[in-house]
């Protein structure tokens, strides 16, 4: 149940006009008490303040995802009676912002459901209600406002939130905003375990599925994207243009020190087969896959054998000295950097 706290108003919105809704909880434990409230915020398109209130939450509101859908049904209906119709919703808790999108689904009949169920009924009476998903680098005035003040202190006698349970690490001291639950089959994970997976399936170039025993939901990098780090987004992203490309059509730049991804259309032609790499703009021949071969037709270079260029004789060297292989069919260098000893080239091709 919810109790109203202080209503602050500043002048009234244009129901054309854009708004911001802001929405926190708190949830205070003590000895065998929890101390539970909300505070909302409602700010024009310049984040200018036009309403704010704070109240108690008790009764239901036992956990912090609760407590966080209490906070932003309250929201809702204030934008409602304020004549409100285009509202943008922000959260910094993933597992809301997922629920909202509709790309997760809580479990029946629970209290998740039913709560879900209020705040989507009451979307329908706005024009518009878009979830935006805020990062740290993306906090404003009003947002922070949200979050520092301190909610009434109203004692609520109930017992302590349960605390959740990673199944990959075994962490049994979790909250449940400290979960990452995947959006198709509600599984759930912590943080730090969901990143180190998507970590080493960019480093092994395998698909994402969901990290619990044989479910067939799949990860998105949108869904996942703020867990991870600007480098791994930059990997996965990668992987989604690759994997856009048939594998024939796939090219990557023969100099080491690059090995940037393109595609063949998308690359200029200076001569019959040679290009230039859009990255490092070192020249490589498109049918043998190597550094320019000057003054050698394909023909040719494939004949020359023990009479290799000088390029070919400092990429042996560094291929020595880095303990790369280089795939047969390919012929693109290969590190094995850890793992089994069975080495999978780009085009998956295996090196035994």
């Amino acid at each position: 149940m919810e109790e109203d706290g202080t209503l602050v108003r500043a002048d009234d919105p244009k129901s054309s006009e854009s708004c911001r809704l802001y929405f926190k909880s708190l949830i205070k434990k003590e000895t065998t008490t929890v101390l539970a409230g909300y505070q909302v915020a409602i700010c024009d398109k310049d984040n200018k303040l036009l309403f704010q209130m704070k109240g108690s939450l008790h009764d239901s509101a036992t956990t912090v995802l609760e407590a966080e859908l209490m906070a932003l049904r309250r929201g809702l209906i204030e934008a409602v009676r304020l004549g409100i119709t285009h509202i943008s919703v922000y959260c910094d808790y993933q597992t809301i912002f997922e629920l909202v999108m509709g790309r997760s689904v809580p479990e029946q009949q629970d209290s998740i459901a039913l709560l879900m169920g209020d705040v989507q009924r009451i979307r329908q009476q706005l024009t518009s209600s878009i979830p935006v998903l805020v990062t740290e680098d993306q906090t404003k005035f009003a947002y922070k406002l949200a979050m520092e003040t301190v909610v009434s202190e109203i004692s609520i006698n109930m017992p302590l939130a349960q605390k959740m349970t990673c199944p990959i690490c075994f962490d049994d001291d979790l909250e449940a905003h400290q979960m990452f639950s995947v959006a198709l089959c509600c599984h759930q994970f912590c943080f730090e375990c969901v990143r180190r997976y998507i970590n080493v399936g960019l480093m092994e170039g395998r698909a994402f599925g969901c990290p619990h025993f044989k479910c067939k939901s799949k990860l998105t990098l949108r869904s996942c994207y703020n867990l991870l780090t600007p480098k791994l987004r930059e990997m996965w992203q990668q992987r989604i243009n690759e994997e856009s490309i048939p594998v024939v059509e796939r090219v990557y730049c023969p100099n080491p020190r690059c090995s940037a991804f393109m595609s063949e259309t998308e690359l200029s032609k200076s001569s019959e087969s040679m290009r230039s790499c859009i990255k490092c703009d070192q020249p490589f021949c498109i049918n043998c896959r190597v550094a320019w071969h000057s003054n050698l037709s394909c023909a040719d270079y494939k004949r020359l054998g023990p009479n290799p260029t000088e390029n070919d004789i400092k990429l042996k060297a560094l291929a020595n000295q880095k303990m790369w292989r280089q795939c047969g069919r390919c012929q693109h260098m290969i590190e094995r950097n850890h793992g089994c000893s069975n080495v999978v080239c780009r085009y998956r091709h295996q090196l035994i």
